[in-house]
């Protein structure tokens, strides 16, 4: 489990394919600290397993549903990706609850100079749309936002300079694809209200819900 509030950025060192798996080695710093075999390191917002480990990298091994369902596949030697370690029972919940399980990929659409801080909308597979709120909480590349606005087709959210400086945000081109995990909260009442047998709509007006 982690909060969304990445420590660092960490740098691709290499990328080997074997089978249907990739293993990906990442030059970092803060992370490396207290790492150890088989701990969970979340990589742009993907739940990882540290496989090796050295002076100045680890290693994590991709499976083929992480890259079908991930930006992994764009990785390049250079890439620069945003690391979290996993949280501990004892520290701050300063995000919200990401569990590191990517639902899906969203595709940068436009960036907004707002005198320092930055607007960026993401377009997303529809299904995707009615699990994001207005005011809600939403991973991008791990990174623990706050949705700004919300339609049937994309999201925006506002970006202060220190995230734009602490993550990858800053590194995006228009067209590039981003690791989306809505808040999972939304995917429990929306199981059980399926279960119950409700009709759940999108109120256009409020950006909200109708039941």
């Amino acid at each position: 489990m982690f909060t969304g509030l990445i420590e660092e950025q960490g740098v691709i060192k290499s990328l080997t394919h074997e089978g249907s798996n990739l293993h990906i080695e990442i030059k970092a710093n803060v992370v490396l600290e207290d790492v150890a075999l088989g701990d969970s390191i979340a990589v742009d917002g993907a739940c990882q397993t540290v496989v090796k480990i050295t002076d100045d990298s680890f290693v994590v091994t991709a499976i083929d549903e992480t890259l079908k369902l991930t930006n992994f596949n764009a990785f390049v030697i250079g890439t620069k990706v945003n690391l979290e370690r996993c949280l501990k029972p004892s520290d701050r919940l300063g995000g919200h609850i990401v569990q590191g399980h990517v639902d899906a990929l969203a595709e940068l659409k436009s960036v907004t100079d707002e005198d320092g801080s930055y607007v960026l909308e993401f377009k997303i597979p529809q299904q995707l749309s009615k699990y994001i709120i207005y005011k809600g909480s939403i991973a991008v590349n791990g990174i623990s936002l706050t949705v700004a606005a919300v339609n049937d087709d994309s999201f925006k959210v506002c970006i202060i300079p220190k995230t734009w400086e602490m993550t990858n945000l800053a590194d995006l081109k228009l067209g590039d694809q981003v690791n989306i995990e809505p808040d999972q909260i939304a995917k429990y009442v929306e199981s059980l209200l399926d279960y119950n047998g409700c009709v759940v709509k999108r109120n256009t007006q409020s950006e909200g819900l109708n039941i």
